[in-house]
């Protein structure tokens, strides 16, 4: 593609490499498992992508928040990054609101709700998961989608 239409940020300090595209054709046609490795990896944007797509459309506020937060923790657990009860996810309501198609003041009623239910805590970037299941059940959860390959997924 010669322009991109989308850009990416990072919400913690960051290091990023540009790789120029010529070296990578030809490292795929060196080592045929990269190409498979990255088909694959396509093809699960794809699937995260529909899942959020339905999210988006047919999701209340409440599921939305649930399910963003169920695959934060999975996606943190399954590298090591948290245990399945509490994950480091620095961002603001206004960010988890702009992200879901939401109102800051929205997100806000919903994470009180959630914490008065006794399902999850977010509080200063963190989220902590006080019964995964009710959370799990809150987002639609299936962490299907995510085509994980480990058991250690929440």
């Amino acid at each position: 593609m010669q322009v991109m239409d989308h850009t990416l940020g990072a919400v913690v300090r960051s290091n990023v490499v540009l790789i120029r595209h010529e070296l990578v054709r030809n490292l795929l046609k060196k080592r045929i498992e990269l190409a498979a490795i990255l088909w694959r990896d396509t093809l699960i944007d794809a699937a995260v992508f529909r899942e959020w797509m339905v999210g988006m459309g047919r999701r209340d506020a409440q599921a939305r928040v649930a399910h963003l937060f169920c695959e934060m923790v999975t996606r943190m657990v399954v590298i090591g990054l948290a245990d399945t009860h509490k994950c480091d996810f620095p961002v603001t309501q206004l960010d988890i609101a702009d992200a879901l198609g939401l109102t800051d003041e929205h997100v806000n009623r919903v994470l009180k709700e959630l914490r008065e239910q006794g399902v999850v805590e977010f509080r200063r970037g963190t989220i902590t998961v006080l019964d995964w299941e009710a959370l799990q059940e809150a987002g639609e959860f299936d962490p299907t989608y995510l085509h994980l390959r480990t058991d250690r997924a929440a």
